[in-house]
């Protein structure tokens, strides 16, 4: 079948056309990336609901931010979202788990290759309706090459802005810090998931990525909303009930219902490089996942 490019009007046939996550069309001509709803031989746009951004961060590591990205992302997945995760953590976690090799291309690769389009860089996972923005070493030189730049918190956001009109969700996983990376994640967020375990420290650092939120909507013209994700939780710990009830008193209705238990499966499955519901879809934390994506659905609608 025959369409028009959206932007150089070249004559394409769906075979010569590369289609990428949803219905996109990259122009092999141009390189133009456009949303293509074929209909009586007529190439329209597709007017489909933006994507909602979320970036997942804690200013302390350990606490499954990178797990989070993955098992949300793919429970999503399994409910027919189509979902791009982002790896924007130069220690690329998420690539590893999702078996992909430093020699797959990165943000960095498209901020610093001329020409170089978003639709190049984005794989397709083994799962259905899950693609990703890899990361691998060069990310290292990111923050380094680019922290002077004009407005550099917006390089992200820019770049996920031709997505927005062809996958459900955006995932962000970042690294545990507050500057260049977790900046840019959250500039590009409309929403922010806060994964901490019921320890001193970790929820010391939700305060951390609380205050950066408050900072950020002010820059912003649209609101940035979060919730906070238990994760890790041990139910026979009382140490933990006792920094879950204070999460509560400081947090109220911030905290997601949801909580996500320790659970040797998803350490496996890690070894394995599965998501834990392809692992052990019986396991505690596979089931937990999905009961999380039902959530953060329903709090996004």
């Amino acid at each position: 079948m025959l369409i028009n490019c959206q932007k150089c009007d070249s004559r394409l046939t769906i075979e010569e056309a590369a289609t990428l996550p949803g219905r996109k069309i990259c122009c092999p001509h141009c390189h133009y990336v456009f949303v293509a709803n074929i209909t009586g031989g007529e190439n329209k746009i597709l007017q489909s609901k933006e994507a909602r951004v979320i970036a997942v961060c804690n200013r302390k590591g350990g606490v499954a931010k990178t797990t989070t990205v993955l098992n949300m992302g793919a429970s999503l997945a399994v409910y027919g979202k189509r979902v791009l995760l982002v790896d924007f953590d130069m220690q690329a976690n998420l690539s590893i788990v999702l078996g992909l090799t430093n020699r797959e291309k990165s943000f960095y690769d498209l901020l610093h290759t001329p020409d170089s389009a978003i639709s190049e860089v984005v794989k397709k996972t083994r799962y259905k309706n899950l693609w990703v923005l890899p990361s691998n070493s060069k990310m290292a030189l990111l923050a380094k090459q680019n922290l002077n730049r004009k407005d550099f918190v917006y390089l992200l956001r820019d770049q996920l802005e031709s997505l927005k009109k062809v996958v459900d969700y955006i995932i962000i996983d970042t690294p545990p810090s507050i500057e260049f990376y977790t900046l840019n994640a959250l500039m590009a967020a409309d929403f922010v998931i806060i994964p901490t375990q019921c320890e001193f420290l970790s929820v010391h650092g939700v305060a951390h990525i609380e205050e950066a939120i408050k900072v950020i909507k002010e820059r912003k013209d649209k609101s940035l909303d979060y919730a906070i994700l238990v994760t890790m939780a041990d139910k026979n710990s009382t140490a933990g009930h006792v920094m879950y009830k204070k999460l509560l008193e400081q947090y109220a209705d911030k905290v997601l219902a949801t909580q996500i238990e320790h659970d040797v499966k998803m350490q496996e499955s890690q070894i394995m490089n599965l998501i834990v519901a392809q692992y052990d879809k019986k396991s505690p934390s596979a089931r937990q996942y999905l009961q999380l994506a039902e959530e953060i659905e329903k709090m996004l609608v």
